[in-house]
């Protein structure tokens, strides 16, 4: 069966539940309208179905019927779907009774973002929106639990479909992890998977990945500056916040040209910067956040090791007091090399060569998906999802208010999903170089 055609037949269904995640977005580990809508779109599948403690998470295991043998080919038939044997599972490569497990990762949670888009299923939560395209990914998985159910007795091993929440900073990923995701099929997985859309940059439909370093550490920090306040005609009467907390900023926008090797990748991006009340007051404090994003240990140390001796420097020249906070966010995303030139593979296979590139370089950008990888090899993939017409260099970004993706890449996801697992089944060890 071709599994890209079996995918566009079921455009018609996967549009309308990614319009419905759309209309419907929810914010953080608890999603209580998406777990109901996806957990009715996986019914009648045959699934081990199982949902979160500590969050509103998904978690679907799927039991192949087939063997594979440990050098790519089927050896018969195993136990019948839905059986749970933990010796038919066991050994090593080369052992024809040796069952592996892939895991498939779609994250579910939006943005407080409000919607500037004027589409027929924009978003009806005021202030709420899915700007990163996770209505794709979990849709995108539920298209893969259907093609592969569907194929149940062709899958040498058993499946992990891990719907997640709180991608977007609230670590949901370490949630499911502790709840138990890498162990919901007995043995932990062999190969993990997940995909990413993007809005912009990369042409609709093409898939791009890099082995190692895929996506960056993120760290969060939050700087609270202390004075004494008083009438704004009178500043020398009071010890003022504001112009402290903006001489930081801009300090720590010179510190990261001087204290990084130009080599090594580093951003610090202030996002937030809150002071005062009214234009003739003095506040007693100011205070912003900012993330960090690094790829090296050694650099993530010494940045905030910099952070905070040109703020509390600042604070001296300005006669303030400062306390700075740091917030380790998402560790490196660190694709595994060997999995990640099998699944460009396979996407080059499923979408032709010219469909597929593979990056030079890392991105900035931070993923929860690392925890998983750093636990299991694997890789995680984006894939384009411009809106057609639109310029891939000058559309609007991820979490952009105007992010816009297109319902077309939908089957191409699920059918990348469902042969990435289907061929690493097949594999009992880890798996070949792409020829």
């Amino acid at each position: 069966m071709d599994v890209l055609a079996d995918a566009r037949a079921l455009a018609p269904a996967l549009t309308e539940l990614r319009h419905e995640l759309h209309r419907w977005p929810e914010v953080g580990l608890e999603l209580p309208r998406t777990q109901h809508a996806v957990l009715a779109a996986l019914e009648g599948l045959g699934l081990e179905v199982t949902t979160g403690s500590s969050c509103s998470s998904v978690t679907a295991v799927l039991r192949g019927g087939a063997s594979a043998t440990g050098d790519g080919t089927r050896s018969g038939h195993g136990p019948a779907a839905g059986t749970r044997t933990g010796g038919d599972r066991a050994g090593g490569a080369g052992n024809g009774d040796r069952r592996g497990v892939v895991l498939l990762r779609g994250d579910m949670d939006a943005l407080p973002v409000h919607e500037d888009l004027d589409l027929p299923f924009r978003s009806q939560v005021d202030g709420v929106m899915h700007a990163c395209g996770h209505d794709l990914h979990t849709t995108m998985l539920v298209g893969a639990a259907r093609l592969l159910a569907a194929r149940r007795e062709e899958l040498a091993g058993d499946v992990v479909f891990m719907f997640q929440p709180g991608e977007e900073g609230f670590d949901g990923a370490a949630h499911m992890i502790a709840d138990g995701v890498l162990t919901a099929a007995g043995p932990r997985p062999d190969a993990a998977f997940a995909l990413h859309v993007l809005s912009n940059l990369t042409p609709r439909g093409m898939v791009a990945s890099r082995p190692g370093a895929f996506m960056a550490a993120s760290d969060g920090v939050s700087v609270e500056v202390r004075g004494s306040g008083g009438h704004g005609s009178s500043p020398h009467l009071t010890r003022d916040p504001v112009p402290a907390t903006c001489a930081m900023v801009l300090a720590l926008q010179t510190a990261m040209t001087r204290e990084i090797d130009a080599f090594s990748p580093a951003v610090l991006s202030v996002g937030t910067l809150h002071a005062g009340t009214r234009r003739n007051i003095i506040p007693d404090t100011a205070t912003f956040e900012a993330t960090v994003r690094t790829f090296d240990p050694q650099v993530q140390t010494r940045l905030r090791d910099t952070i905070d001796r040109v703020c509390r420097g600042m604070a001296a020249a300005h006669g303030v007091d400062v306390e700075v906070r740091h917030i380790e966010e998402y560790p490196v995303t660190v694709n595994d090399g060997a999995e990640t030139e099998f699944a460009l593979g396979v996407a080059r296979r499923l979408f032709g060569t010219q469909h597929v590139v593979q990056l030079p370089d890392p991105i900035t950008g931070s993923e929860d998906f690392s925890r998983v990888i750093a636990e299991v090899p694997g890789a995680m993939l984006f894939l384009g999802a411009v809106v057609d017409g639109a310029d891939p260099e000058r559309a609007p970004s991820n979490h952009s208010p105007r992010a816009a993706f297109d319902d077309d890449v939908l089957p191409f996801g699920a059918a990348l999903y469902a042969a990435l697992t289907t061929q690493r089944l097949l594999l009992a060890g880890p798996p070949p170089p792409d020829p």
